[in-house]
């Protein structure tokens, strides 16, 4: 089989489906929402395949044509991808040669968020013709880290758009994007897939079923999250002793995690205690695991000390005293008497 002729990786049966109802669908500019974890980038980048192949069937791409193969190795001359430069290094998309000249150079990092530059040159693809004459097609992903400026720029073109382009916006934040952007765009919230599909497909990536099980649970049923978490490093099995590792204020229990996911552990039992001290079920751990916690005042006030550590969570702060820190604070929080 020549390289041309390969086929891009089958995606998620949900990602599928939602792949067909949309393509079944008529608009130039979509927006892609949800939490984190169901699939957002694989559903935009479906529906781009699809778009720009030479042979797309109802269930969208044919996989082994030309354009196929030249968007699997990010050379398609007809597709625009935007994304925080932190991003694209990680999924593999080349950066435009300015930019990759500066970080080679050492003049910058990487942007975390989309650059205006990018975006700029986003607008100029637009106006240009089709150099396949399938059209052209810009994904942008996480469509929240544009900022007011950027975002600016994207709506204009999304206002006016040449006839031969479309736009697919995927977020995980949509409530971030500006009112005038998620008005010019058709909306799709991702499905949630059930538990026997998504146990299914992270089986066919390699996780055993049991462990599967456990990082569906620590990450919310959410499949692709919890391929993160088990790829990461992570011991699902370890995750249930969390909450009473925390209350003995065992930093040990956290010592190989970053802080950004100590922190995002914490705000998961938080939730949970929540959730039980108001009646309803946790999400990301057992019951048993958790007790009955504190008061729900010391719970809220705790959740609002978490969000507000969030915000500057990727600081560059001494990684092992911030970790002390957040144990610390929550061992009080855990070893609060609860008030009926």
């Amino acid at each position: 089989m020549t390289a041309a002729e390969a086929t891009a990786p089958l995606p998620a049966p949900w990602i599928a489906s939602q792949t067909r109802d949309l393509l079944a669908q008529r608009g130039h500019a979509w927006l892609l929402t949800g939490p984190s974890g169901l699939g957002q980038y694989d559903l935009a980048l479906a529906l781009v395949r699809a778009w720009l192949c030479e042979n797309p069937g109802a269930d969208g791409a044919c996989g082994h044509c030309g354009s196929c193969h030249a968007i699997e190795v990010r050379t398609h001359a007809d597709l625009c991808v935007l994304m925080p430069e932190t991003w694209m290094l990680d999924l593999g998309w080349p950066l435009s040669e300015r930019a990759q000249a500066e970080i080679d150079d050492k003049k910058r990092k990487p942007s975390k968020e989309i650059r205006i530059d990018a975006m700029r040159d986003a607008v100029e693809f637009a106006q240009r013709t089709s150099a396949r004459g399938r059209g052209k097609a810009v994904l942008v992903f996480p469509a929240e880290d544009m900022n007011n400026v950027t975002a600016n720029a994207l709506l204009k073109t999304l206002e006016e758009p040449p006839g031969d382009v479309k736009f697919v916006l995927a977020s995980e934040a949509a409530y971030q994007l500006l009112p005038t952007i998620r008005s010019r765009c058709l909306g799709h919230t991702l499905r949630w897939p059930d538990l026997a599909s998504s146990t299914a497909w992270l089986q066919g990536q390699g996780v055993a079923a049991e462990r599967a099980r456990q990082a569906l649970l620590a990450t919310g049923g959410r499949p692709q999250d919890a391929l993160d978490f088990v790829q990461s490093g992570l011991d699902p099995a370890a995750w249930g002793a969390l909450p009473k590792a925390m209350a003995r204020g065992d930093v040990g229990a956290v010592r190989d995690w970053s802080p950004a996911k100590v922190l995002d552990a914490l705000q998961k039992i938080c939730h949970d205690l929540l959730a039980i001290r108001v009646g309803a079920e946790p999400r990301f751990f057992a019951a048993s695991d958790l007790g009955a916690g504190p008061s729900v005042q010391a719970l809220t006030e705790w959740s609002q000390a978490l969000s507000a550590q969030k915000r500057s969570i990727e600081h560059p702060f001494n990684a092992g005293l911030l970790l002390e820190s957040l144990v610390s604070q929550a061992q009080r929080v855990l070893l609060t008497a609860h008030v009926s």
